[in-house]
């Protein structure tokens, strides 16, 4: 069966239930000379494509007199002398930054929506996802291998419920788009707009096992610890994908992509390393709180946080964070440096007499939409808790310059659905399939306690903490309160910035959506 399989497409391997992630590798980093002497034809037997060359090469530099240039010949006409090299220098002296000049181009196919969560938890990677916006669903889903056959019959008639609602839903919001914009329907940019519209509308009625793909491209340090992590995750398909990932990796950088696996680690090296922090750390963690919930809660604060749901709430920031933007920028841009305590005492006389305003207007005269806010506003922190959908959660998480930290999937919570769904008259009945996927959820939940999570639908909520600087800030708001942004994080962006405003006038004024930017910078500087 397994070879007859291989010519289906995955239409054909999707009704014949074999659908299986396909990860692939895309691409990696070769040195300039190997990709000429492949060009002119060149090959000897004995030359091998591995970018393990440049990362031994540039290891080399701190310690060896010759030009880059030569250590790169060196590294490349003796791949087996560099790879015990890059071994030594990243494992044996603990120079893990080596293998960050190593890159690998992954495709991901076949993964889950819910898996994909897990994977991009990986910060400084880059990810490009096949868009729900853009592109229409035809029920492709990934089936959960924690599932039972009862189990799984139950998830494909729901799934199947989720997928029609989803196909009734986007024709019906397609014409309320077009009967609301015919302008903009008329342009051929704008079509494609207003289909993307309805489409992210309807998608609220899909679950997280929805398939998707995506271009994963990681360093081999971060594909070491994103291999390290997936593998002991509690999802299977997760696993799965750790796994698979050793696999593309370790066969092209061998050298650099063994810390995953600890027993050809000790082969080569003597010694273990545990995965036990890894592995069980946060179970023990999980166990642990729960006791201090139930040493110090009483029954009354359990059912008070259980129905908490707010969608934004600033529960913690810097002190004063104009006066530490002020003083950041003070300390740095002196022409006389100052200690920074000075700069701080400085700051806040300036403060009461309201010439720090005019500090942070000239500092800001000539920024542009398009310009990031200097450095020093990554002084000033704030830390967010939000309640959102897993549609907007999937919007956050590609946010990579903050800290951002989530509880499960939650159906008290809650569910979102868009104001678009009420108008074309088909709220009852996406309320319904909320309801139903919820009871579906609960029964599974009994018996899957992370997979059950698979069957919740994008309208679905979790709670989820975010630690961002000012300057952060200003890059969220002139992408997700534009225009053109999803209507429920532009809403989510808008009110935390609302809030820092409360208590950093200053600083806050020019964080904006793109669109707004020209008549706010108007307002500070008093110009049309």
């Amino acid at each position: 069966m397994a070879l007859t399989n291989r010519g289906l497409n995955r239409r054909e391997r999707r009704n014949l239930e074999i659908l299986r992630m396909d990860v692939i590798l895309a691409g990696y980093n070769l040195d300039k000379e190997l990709i000429e002497r492949a060009k002119r034809g060149e090959c000897a037997s004995d030359m091998v494509f591995s970018p393990e060359s440049i990362s031994a090469a540039y290891a080399r530099i701190s310690r060896d007199p010759d030009p880059v240039n030569i250590l790169r010949e060196k590294a490349r006409r003796d791949i087996v002398r560099a790879r015990k090299s890059n071994r030594r220098i990243v494992f044996d002296m603990g120079h893990h930054s080596v293998a960050e000049h190593v890159i690998f181009n992954i495709d991901i196919i076949g993964i889950s929506r819910l898996a994909v969560e897990s994977l991009e938890e990986a910060r400084l990677c880059a990810y490009t996802e096949k868009s729900q916006r853009y592109v229409t669903l035809d029920g492709d889903s990934v089936m959960p291998q924690e599932f039972q056959q009862r189990d799984r019959e139950l998830f494909k008639q729901l799934t199947h419920e989720q997928n029609q609602l989803y196909l009734r839903a986007f024709p019906a919001l397609l014409e309320l788009q077009k009967r609301k914009n015919p302008q903009l329907y008329e342009l051929e940019h704008g079509r494609a707009t207003i289909e993307g519209w309805a489409k992210e509308d309807a998608r609220f009625a899909l679950n997280l096992a929805t398939e998707t793909q995506l271009g994963f491209s990681p360093n081999a340090r971060n594909l070491e610890y994103v291999i390290r992590k997936l593998r002991h995750h509690p999802l299977s398909e997760v696993r799965e994908l750790g796994h698979k990932l050793f696999a593309v990796g370790s066969e092209i950088a061998p050298s650099l992509i063994i810390l995953s696996d600890p027993k050809a680690f000790k082969e080569q090296f003597g010694w273990e390393v545990s995965d036990a922090f890894i592995q069980g750390g946060r179970l023990d963690l999980k166990s642990i709180s729960e006791k201090m919930f139930s040493r110090f809660s009483s029954e009354s604060d359990q059912k008070n946080t259980t129905a908490s749901a707010a969608a934004v709430s600033l529960v913690d920031h810097c002190d004063n964070p104009d006066v530490a933007v002020v003083a950041s920028l003070l300390h740095s841009t002196s022409e006389h440096p100052k200690p920074y305590d000075y700069c701080v005492r400085i700051a806040r006389e300036m403060q009461r007499a309201d010439m720090h305003i005019e500090y942070i207007k000239q500092a800001l005269e000539k920024l542009t939409e398009y310009d990031a806010v200097f450095r020093e506003f990554e002084h000033a922190t704030f830390t967010f808790e939000i309640s959102v959908s897993a549609s907007e959660f999937a919007q956050w998480k590609r946010h990579r310059m903050m800290t951002l930290t989530k509880q499960p999937y939650d159906p008290s919570l809650g569910y979102s659905y868009p104001e678009a769904v009420i108008e074309v008259g088909l709220e009852p009945v996406y309320r319904d399939l909320f309801d139903k996927t919820t009871e579906v959820f609960l029964q599974l939940q009994k018996r899957y306690s992370q997979a059950a999570q698979y069957a919740l639908t994008n309208g679905h909520k979790r709670r989820a903490l975010i630690t961002v600087n000012m300057r952060e800030l200003y890059h969220i708001a002139r992408l997700r309160m534009d225009e053109h942004a999803q209507w429920e994080i532009r809403n989510t962006a808008a009110e935390m910035i609302s809030r820092v405003a409360e208590i950093a006038p200053a600083t806050a004024f020019l964080a904006c959506g793109k669109g707004g930017f020209h008549s706010r910078r108007g307002q500070l500087y008093n110009r049309d």
